[in-house]
């Protein structure tokens, strides 16, 4: 047996509701509030999903 270490990526989406004056208003306001923790993803609807060994050698992405 040998050891493999291997990477689990995936793209994660949430739709949260902002009031804004503005897109670039609106943009900034969830940028602060997922910075701040108050916009979380998890759990969220996983939209893709990929892996790959990184150790001891790297292969390409697989999608799942």
């Amino acid at each position: 047996m040998k050891k493999y270490i291997v990477v689990v990526e995936e793209t994660v989406v949430g739709e949260f509701e902002v009031i804004a004056e503005n897109e670039e208003e609106a943009l900034e306001i969830t940028f602060q509030k997922y910075r701040n923790c108050e916009f979380v993803l998890e759990p969220g609807e996983v939209q893709y999903v990929q892996m790959r060994t990184v150790y001891p050698y790297k292969t390409e992405w697989v999608e799942i």
